[in-house]
Formats: structure tokens, sequence, C-alpha cells
């Protein structure tokens, strides 16, 4: 009796591994897209609150008496890029130092043009403004995301 040694795969088995990997391939892709939307939107998220939270220091200050405006103004910023500049201290004796509100203005995570600053990847409303349709105005009340798109809540990005 001759016994026939065989080394290698066949034909089907080499198909089965192939459709296999296509399957595995084409599952972990969509949930790859998933998992770097969900990281932007909680970058947009951390981002909106940062200079939410810079804009509500501002008018904390100017209604603590910390920083001087005219009785014409409101007590918000007339930019985004004050936060960072900074203001004198009005409580300061010596007038030498400042208050600041934000170390940097981070960017839109959702904004399409990276030649944009970061302060221009951002839509403005101004205290004068309604909110179911966001201006620029003389001063900054609340900031949005210019994207047009959809988070996967369901919310477009600029209402977040």
């Amino acid at each position: 009796m001759i016994s026939v040694s065989r080394k290698g795969f066949t034909l089907i088995e080499l198909i089965m591994t192939v459709a296999i990997i296509g399957l595995l391939a084409t599952v972990t892709l969509p949930l790859a897209e998933l998992s770097v939307q969900h990281s932007k939107e909680q970058e947009l998220r951390w981002a909106l609150r940062e200079i939410r939270d810079g804009l509500d220091a501002y008018k904390q200050a100017v209604d603590d008496g910390r920083i001087i405006r005219s009785a014409e103004k409101t007590a918000y910023p007339e930019s985004v890029q004050v936060l960072v500049d900074g203001m004198p201290d009005a409580k300061d004796p010596t007038n030498k130092n400042k208050i600041y509100f934000l170390r940097r203005i981070p960017r839109d995570p959702m904004a399409a043009d990276s030649s944009l600053p970061d302060a221009d990847t951002w839509g403005k409303r101004s205290y004068e403004s309604p909110a179911d349709d966001p201006q620029e105005g003389d001063n900054v009340f609340d900031v949005y995301s210019l994207s047009p798109g959809t988070g996967m809540n369901g919310v477009q990005y600029k209402n977040w």
C-alpha cells in the first residue's frame, strides 16, 4: 500500500480563508470610522466647554470689577483672542498684572479648512443676536461649530 503525503492547502481552504478575512475587514472598517467620529465629537465637546468657561470667567471678572468696561459695552469680550491675550486687573494697585482666561484657543476639530487660524474655525454669537440665528457683533457671548455635519446623537454640530 502506498501512502500519499499531502502538504499545503486545498483551493477550497484558501478561498474560505480569504472570505473570512474579507468578512472581518468589512465589519471592522465601519467600527473604526465610528471610533474616529466619536473621538472628534469628544474633542468638540471639550473645546466648546473650555471656550465657554473662559467666556463665563471673563464676564464674572467684569461683574466683580476686575475688568473695567464702558457703560455702553456688555460684560462680554470683544473677541475670543482677548481670552488669551488677557486684560489688565483693575484691582491690582500697580496696574502691571493681567487676568488670563485661556492659554490658547482650541481649534474646532470639525473645521475642514486647516489653513484658518484657530479662532476663525468657530462661529461667534454676540449678546444681541438670538439663539436660533447666531450673528457676530461687538462682543462674543457664545461660540459654536461652523461644521454643517450632524453628530452621532442626531443634533447638528452648530447646535451643540
